[in-house]
């Protein structure tokens, strides 16, 4: 029986990756019978501090772990550039200690990371032997941690991801559904362009990939590259929310908040080694976001 510990279990990607499991299936399809019967051990905050290192390491060694896989992050982008000294120890110190008890116990280790390790300076979609150079807190400490995952661990997988949104937690999709319903318009970034991402698909992906024996650099995220603004106002029409979405530049919302981080310009991902190994599933954006506008009030309920 494979017995994998998921940590950050409460958010958004640790939720759908427990359901999937419990349900055998995503919404793109039936996973792979392996983890039919797996033994699960969700764990948060509350129950193991993976930024410290004796604690984990002990957790690990009673469980006996299987795969690991790390859905805990410090993903608050402007918070990051605030506290990096306390991001970097969440996104890059944290993962190194899972990293380094999956070595000492033989398990797989599976770390999410972000398309903000890439600059965005490249109007392409970066495949996963593209040079990453970050240009946040977030994607230096989130790029800390891949390193430093794949320098302890031999048996890694890191699942770069982007614009990720789930059925519970905060994220882009219930900021503008919120807004949506009390406003008669917003106003959203054009200019910056990227891979809207159901985490119900990530965990699709992450499962199948951690059933084989491949390691390595996975780029993970919903077919299409689009705006932000081009995001925010596919959201409106699928919720049925009378808002206009006011299209502005980078440069527009820096001037109205000087404090934001700055973000990547292009930043979507090519699923490169998904398609050369165990397939690209991962459906496009916007059929993504539809499956889950229309399941939203049943999953809520």
């Amino acid at each position: 029986m494979t017995k994998v510990l998921i940590t950050g279990c409460n958010g958004q990607l640790g939720n759908e990756l427990q359901r999937i499991i419990r349900e055998g299936r995503a919404e793109i399809g039936p996973i792979d019978p392996i983890w039919s019967a797996a033994e699960v051990v969700p764990t948060d905050v509350d129950t193991l501090d993976i930024t410290d290192a004796d604690a984990v390491s002990r957790f690990c060694e009673e469980g006996r772990f299987d795969v690991i896989v790390n859905c805990a992050a410090m993903t608050n982008v402007d918070g990051c550039e605030v506290m990096e000294d306390v991001a970097h120890k969440v996104n890059a110190l944290a993962p190194r200690n899972l990293a380094r008890a999956a070595q000492a116990t033989g398990a797989r280790i599976v770390q999410v990371s972000t398309d903000y390790v890439f600059p965005g300076t490249d109007p392409r979609p970066r495949v996963e032997t593209d040079e990453p150079a970050p240009i946040s807190a977030y994607g230096r400490t989130k790029l800390d941690g891949e390193r430093l995952v794949a320098e302890a661990c031999e048996r890694h997988l890191i699942m770069r991801t982007a614009w990720l949104y789930g059925y519970v937690g905060h994220n882009f999709v219930r900021t503008m559904m919120g807004l949506g319903e009390t406003h008669d318009h917003v106003t959203v970034v054009d200019d910056q362009m990227g891979n809207p991402t159901s985490a119900n698909d990530l965990a699709y992906e992450i499962l199948k990939v951690a059933a084989t024996d491949g390691y390595g650099i996975y780029h993970c995220t919903n077919e299409g590259t689009c705006s932000w603004a081009d995001f925010a106002a596919a959201i409106m029409e699928g919720a049925g929310l009378d808002c206009e979405v006011c299209r502005c530049t980078s440069d527009e919302y820096a001037a109205a908040h000087p404090d934001a981080a700055h973000r990547p310009a292009f930043s979507s991902l090519d699923n490169a080694h998904l398609a050369a190994t165990v397939g690209d599933e991962m459906r496009p954006w916007h059929d993504a976001l539809d499956s889950f506008l229309g399941n939203l009030n049943k999953m809520e309920g």
